[in-house]
């Protein structure tokens, strides 16, 4: 079910460890600036809302940039602790992933997509674990942000001494008390345009539950690498 694959992008060839028919590589905060994603997939643009729609007293920049520093400012265990913590109060998965799967998302049960998202949750958070132990404090820059109403973007850069610089945009939608993160844009690709076309792939000759039985697999194959033999 998973082999290795070899990904062209602006850093050169770099190899993957992914599900066999999943070709799309993982990526969520900062630190995925690190791992590849193949520049197959636009994002789409930021949507309108009228001028006057409320927003909400902490901005989107202030928030992900204090969130991406007060994971990158610990260390050791505490840095796990602080990361899963982030990420809940960050991202919004429910969001993430039914934007991912479109209108196949009705196709699964409440508890089918229940467990999709925390499937998927969790395989995002193990790659972003993974990415921090590569990243300082001192190697994300934010550049900016854009507020259209109830959507925002955030932009910033992250240097890395072996790929290079990477530009990382947060994508936001505003809740009504807070705004969460819907959406990363690396290098131009967004994450969830890149697995949509990768899920509705695999969605038309599978089933719901087969595709959350995939993830599942991911997962203990995930459990079974870092344990180590």
């Amino acid at each position: 079910m998973f082999q290795g694959l070899y990904v062209r992008s602006i850093h050169g060839d770099r190899r993957l460890l992914v599900p066999g028919p999943m070709l799309a590589p993982v990526a969520m905060a900062a630190a995925f600036a690190l791992l590849p994603l193949p520049a197959f997939a636009q994002g789409p643009a930021i949507p309108t809302e009228p001028a006057n729609a409320a927003v909400p007293s902490q901005q989107p920049m202030a928030l992900v940039k204090s969130s991406i520093t007060r994971v990158l400012a610990a260390s050791g265990s505490s840095q796990r602790v602080e990361a899963k913590r982030v990420a809940a109060e960050l991202f919004d998965f429910d969001e993430m992933c039914s934007r991912m799967l479109a209108e196949h998302w009705q196709e699964g049960s409440a508890s089918q997509q229940g467990e999709f998202v925390q499937l998927f949750t969790e395989m995002l958070e193990r790659m972003y674990l993974r990415g921090l132990r590569s990243l300082q404090a001192g190697s994300v820059t934010f550049v900016g942000e854009t507020v259209n109403g109830s959507y925002a973007q955030v932009r910033s850069r992250i240097v890395s001494g072996r790929f290079g610089e990477t530009s990382v945009e947060y994508r936001l939608v505003d809740h009504g008390d807070r705004w969460v993160v819907y959406d990363v844009v690396l290098d131009g690709v967004s994450l969830v345009s890149s697995y949509r076309s990768q899920f509705a792939s695999i969605l038309r000759t599978s089933s719901f539950s087969q595709l959350v039985e995939r993830l599942r697999s991911r997962q203990q194959v995930d459990q079974r690498d870092e344990q180590g033999p």
